[in-house]
């Protein structure tokens, strides 16, 4: 069709200069044709371009199956577009079946089909599309959609220093969450390529697949602490056992407010590496490259299987060290305030299914000793942090996502702001109440002006803490219409986290909440 185009050009413009000389009229009449033809072959250019295009995205749609995780990204630079590969790298790598397209090769149909899809989006100029994207924006968001089966997250790539930071982020989410899909987990906005953000992501992807040892694609630089106070807080309790952590460092400018991460660095037992060394025949005293080998096995990820150990055990030691990969990070809110002189964590002991303890939970709840050494590395969760105001704020979590929800607490407490509302779900009243001490000391000081708790094995019927919230829905509504208040959810992404989503919408309304969402007014924490 080029070459054709470019003969016609050729064609008019020799006809035209020959005809100069006798008659411009004429020339101009030829020229006006040529402009009209022109125009119309780059229509029909166009029309085929889109009708491939979406042929391929329905030759996509018949091939995938439901259960793969869409990975779609729109990309100027190519950055998105790398880390969409290296998403479904990652999630493949984990047994999870994924593939990648870019916006514009989605449809509705592909969209109506799927059922979970990660989406990786680049922001140009002042919250403009990525160009892979304009069809996608132009022609599928215009559409009077309902997708009430997809889930989704959304990693925002952006610059800080534009306005409109994250701005087609921003404005995918909203336009997912008006055709009724529920988010995974909150829009991870990524500045300039931070390397927190990203690997924020990487724990997400883990959480998805079901996989806790999804490596991290480029190592965080921890600082060390030191165990200073566990405590079991919930013996008797019908769920995993939970402890209450403290840490401390003598590293200097460290900080963090209410709503930020720790990043932990796990370690094997010394027993599990002793087990290790034992069937691989070794010494843990070997050296390699200055390091004891048993101080390297216990910051690697080990085999549990018979058949792994025996393809290790054909390899000397420097390659065995090669072939095996580091830990994966963890990650925890943090309780506390600086004040506090101290980090607080609480942590749910966790096991797989063959009795061994969780990477994260087991060193931190049983193995590492009292004053032992905790690589930890503080990361910003700017999505989560307090409101800029004194505006009243309704907390909703359960089990251990009070952790994050004290610390607002706390820093409530520092700024002498009252009006607050806390709703908090676990188990059995006796056992799982964390933190009990505390919310009776706000109770008492008006802090913390309402409570409402539910406990689910506690009554016959299971009830749970998105039930206490419906209850008290006209309630919630003049909180947050008449007085302006914010809402904060902290907890677990499978249950509790979209029961209270869902919750929230029939109370507040799908445009109030993605306002809301858009304020910074419903922020959420949740794993």
């Amino acid at each position: 069709m080029v070459h054709l185009l470019m003969q016609l050009i050729g064609s008019f413009l020799l006809v035209g200069h020959a005809h100069a000389a006798v008659n411009n009229l004429a020339f101009n009449r030829w020229v006006t044709a040529l402009s009209i033809i022109v125009a119309y072959l780059l229509l029909c250019a166009w029309i085929y371009k889109r009708h491939k295009a979406c042929s391929q995205a329905d030759e996509h749609s018949a091939a995938i199956p439901p259960q793969a995780i869409l990975v779609a990204y729109a990309s100027q630079g190519g950055f998105a577009r790398q880390l969409a590969q290296q998403t479904v790298d990652t999630l493949r790598g984990a047994g999870t079946s994924a593939y990648s397209l870019s916006l514009n090769e989605l449809d509705a149909i592909t969209l109506q089909q799927c059922r979970r899809a990660l989406f990786l989006v680049s922001t140009t100029g002042e919250g403009d599309a990525p160009d892979n994207a304009v069809v996608f924006l132009q022609h599928l968001m215009s559409q009077e959609l309902s997708l009430p089966s997809l889930e989704y997250g959304i990693l925002a790539l952006g610059d800080s220093s534009y306005a409109n930071y994250c701005g087609f982020g921003h404005r995918l989410d909203g336009w997912l969450q008006h055709v009724h899909a529920l988010p995974l987990f909150d829009l991870i906005e990524v500045d300039n390529g931070d390397a927190g953000a990203l690997r924020h992501w990487q724990y997400q992807l883990g959480l998805l697949a079901d996989n806790h040892e999804i490596l991290d694609w480029q190592a965080p630089h921890y600082r060390e602490w030191s165990l200073v106070q566990r405590q079991h807080l919930n013996p008797g309790s019908a769920g995993a056992p939970v402890y209450h952590l403290a840490l401390s460092t003598t590293e200097p400018d460290v900080s963090w407010q209410a709503g930020d991460i720790a990043e932990i660095g796990p370690r094997n037992s010394p027993n599990e590496v002793e087990l290790v060394l034992r069937k691989l025949g070794l010494a843990g005293e070997t050296r390699v490259e200055g390091k004891m080998l048993s101080e390297i096995l216990s910051q690697c990820l080990l085999p549990h299987d018979d058949l792994a150990l025996q393809a290790l055990k054909q390899l000397d030691v420097q390659a065995l060290v090669g072939e095996l990969k580091p830990l994966p990070h963890r990650e925890y809110s943090i309780a506390s305030l600086p004040e506090d002189g101290q980090l607080e964590l609480l942590v749910r002991q966790t096991s797989y299914a063959d009795g061994r303890l969780g990477l994260g939970s087991g060193w931190l709840t049983k193995y590492v000793e009292h004053g032992g050494p905790v690589a930890l590395r503080i990361r910003e969760n700017a999505g989560f942090h307090p409101p800029a105001s004194d505006v009243p704020l309704i907390l909703i979590g359960n089990g251990t996502g009070i952790a994050g929800l004290r610390a607002h607490l706390k820093a409530r407490v520092v700024k002498n702001h009252h009006q607050n509302w806390l709703f908090f779900g676990e188990r059995n009243a006796l056992h799982d109440l964390h933190f009990a001490d505390d919310l009776s000391n706000w109770q008492r000081q008006g802090v913390l002006s309402r409570l409402d708790t539910v406990f689910s094995r506690d009554q016959t019927d299971m009830r749970y803490v998105q039930d206490a919230v419906a209850v008290q829905a006209a309630e919630i509504r003049r909180w947050v219409l008449d007085l302006q208040a914010a809402v904060y959810v902290c907890g677990s992404a499978t249950g509790m986290a979209p029961a209270v989503h869902h919750v929230l919408t029939d109370i507040l309304g799908e445009s109030m909440l993605t306002a809301m969402t858009v304020a910074g007014r419903y922020r959420r924490d949740i794993y």
